[in-house]
């Protein structure tokens, strides 16, 4: 998932051990304790094996959006906020300052301006993995923000920077027409200033917003805010050269990648502890193998041979003995409070740059036909995912209590009216190409959906992919979506953050389309956007409510996507594994704050 599930797809369990839907918090300390679930006392070196089955479809920052790649950064880059160590807290860790020595206030001169200056200062002693290693400095934090829209690899958010920082629409606007060779990026960006965002001095940042961003501190959180090295400038953004010559700032840095099978990390000697009160890095090296099943991977992590997971989740036949023996592997977040849940399970892109989605009578027919429930139960039953027909989270600002604008039998589908529909519309017997990710479930998601959408008068072909190119081959890459090559496909989403976070669940899907983007369908609307732009502009809460809620539903009733389920998310270790608390951002323990028994 990304922030995105792009990367499970979706996930499978039944309880629940932690909370979601809660609001994020901004702490102006600097994160402490060891995130130790298990008692022990935290032991240093060995190596952490994590076991999965695709590869990353983006390890550039400025690109990777996707929460397997939240993992990795975590352990090899460093961003000017994060998140604290992972406690089994039953609220997400708070915005913690990173690379960067404090929280800007008001009351410490960091925010200005009513709002529209922060000025942000570095940590001494953040290193890059050169030869002499050298300080991380605000302009490598400002040369990230100019790539962040390059013509070969851009972010998958671009509203998050477009919308809030002073140049950077037209910025954007002049690099769309840049050639795509290293050269030409390195030019545009050396010839062309962003003066939202600009380096003071060595360790000063300061960033001109257009207007007050309060939710802009958990923007900066995000992968794509990395620090990048004046050396990555002699590559094409995110291409094969790249990434066999990443640098890191972070814990470890990558010593061997060969795609769509492993990754090496080793501890960074240019790492200090005492600048990272974020990842304690107990492991000496950190072995990622891929190519494998989910019960492979499960089957390992028992019998000991693996540690962790690293892109798959515990298969489904597998949950009811784990939660049965209260295995120490098992582990669910977020939990316990009614149907909170963490992410939008699953949701339905209709691809509308061509094909039969483009007809709205079409799209409506969908989202009348899928059997929803029939897919919670794939997942494992109502205890850890429920049907839902919006994009917002219960708990989060904007969610419409008892909403549905198209009554499908309380989740079971409505065959009937989807027929109906699609004779109003002068189709019968609809073709549509159903594209799905080889990794478990969704193939038998997919069956899914296929076996409700024939019944309801489509004809369901389906299209496998890997998991990466189900994202960087097909979803995320216009071309490809121009060319009818999919209909439909069933991604997931997680928030960036939660409480008051439309900014980062409506605004990513449904606006901006584009190469990157994860407005898969190409979906615009200006009712939508003119609620989006009152409900982030809106003075309190309440009105961001009611704004949220009715983005959501304009979109809704325009069937621009059809969401499927809300859930929780299991995980699951080894016994040699300790301090494994849920990572809400990575959806999985914190790699650079677990640590192993001895042996």
């Amino acid at each position: 998932m990304r922030r995105r599930l792009q990367a499970v797809g979706a996930a499978i369990a039944a309880t629940a051990m932690l909370v979601a839907g809660c609001s994020g918090t901004v702490s102006t300390g600097s994160g402490s304790g060891s995130g130790s679930s298990s008692g022990t006392t935290p032991q240093r070196g060995g190596t952490l094996t994590m076991l999965g089955q695709s590869d990353i479809f983006n390890l550039d920052t400025v690109s990777a959006y996707y929460t397997v790649s939240s993992m990795l950064e975590r352990m090899f880059t460093r961003q000017l906020f994060s998140y604290g160590v992972p406690t089994g807290s039953a609220t997400p860790p708070p915005v913690v300052p990173d690379a960067a020595s404090t929280i800007p206030t008001t009351s410490n001169g960091g925010i200005t301006d009513g709002g529209k200056t922060l000025t942000i200062h570095l940590r001494k002693g953040v290193m890059w993995d050169t030869t002499p290693a050298r300080q991380v400095t605000a302009a490598d934090f400002v040369r990230e923000f100019k790539m962040l829209c390059n013509p070969v690899s851009p972010v998958g958010a671009p509203g998050y920077f477009t919308a809030t920082i002073v140049g950077m629409e037209a910025y954007c606007n002049g690099f769309a027409s840049v050639k795509g060779t290293a050269s030409a990026i390195s030019s545009y960006v050396n010839s062309h200033a962003l003066p939202g965002v600009v380096a003071t001095n060595d360790l000063t940042l300061t960033f001109h917003l257009n207007s007050s961003t309060p939710d802009f501190l958990y923007i900066l959180t995000m992968g794509f805010c990395s620090a990048r090295p004046i050396e990555y400038m002699q590559y094409v953004p995110d291409s094969a050269t790249f990434r066999q010559h990443t640098l890191s700032d972070g814990p470890y840095k990558i010593t061997s990648y060969v795609a769509g099978k492993s990754f090496t990390l080793v501890r960074n000697p240019a790492w200090k502890a005492s600048t990272d009160p974020l990842r304690h890095a107990y492991v000496n090296k950190i072995n990622i193998t891929e190519g494998l099943t989910a019960d492979n991977v499960q089957q390992q992590l028992v019998a000991g041979t693996g540690d962790m997971e690293w892109d798959v989740v515990p298969p489904a036949q597998n949950l009811p003995s784990l939660m049965s023996t209260h295995n120490s592997g098992l582990v669910i977040g977020p939990t316990a409070t009614g149907n909170a849940s963490i992410s939008l399970g699953t949701y339905l892109a209709l691809n509308q740059y061509a094909g039969p989605m483009k007809n709205k009578l079409v799209r409506e027919a969908v989202a009348y036909a899928v059997n929803k429930n029939a897919i919670v139960q794939i997942l494992g039953g109502k205890a850890i995912a429920s049907p839902t027909s919006q994009l917002v989270l219960p708990g989060n600002v904007g969610y419409i209590s008892n909403y549905n604008p198209f009554p499908d039998n309380n989740g079971a589908g409505d065959p009937a009216k989807a027929k109906q529909l699609l004779k109003q519309a002068g189709k019968t017997g609809v073709t549509i190409k159903l594209l799905y990710s080889t990794t478990d479930p969704m193939p038998r998601v997919a069956q899914s959906l296929q076996s409700s959408l024939d019944a309801a008068g489509f004809h369901v072909q389906l299209v496998s992919a890997t998991q990466s190119d189900f994202y960087g081959k097909y979803l995320e890459n216009p071309a490809t979506s121009k060319r009818d090559v999919w209909d439909m496909a069933p991604p997931g989403w997680i928030p960036d953050w939660f409480g008051n976070n439309g900014r980062s669940t409506i605004v990513p899907l449904l606006t901006k389309p584009g190469l990157g983007s994860n407005d898969f369908g190409g979906y615009t609307s200006a009712t939508v956007q003119k609620y989006i732009d009152a409900a982030l502009s809106a003075s309190s809460t309440a009105a961001a409510n009611t704004n949220w809620q009715k983005a959501d539903d304009a979109a809704m009733r325009d069937a621009a996507i059809v969401p499927v389920n809300v859930q929780k998310w299991p995980i699951f270790h080894s016994s040699a594994v300790h301090g494994c608390n849920f990572f809400w951002f990575g959806l999985n323990c914190d790699p650079t704050n677990v640590w192993l028994s001895s042996s």
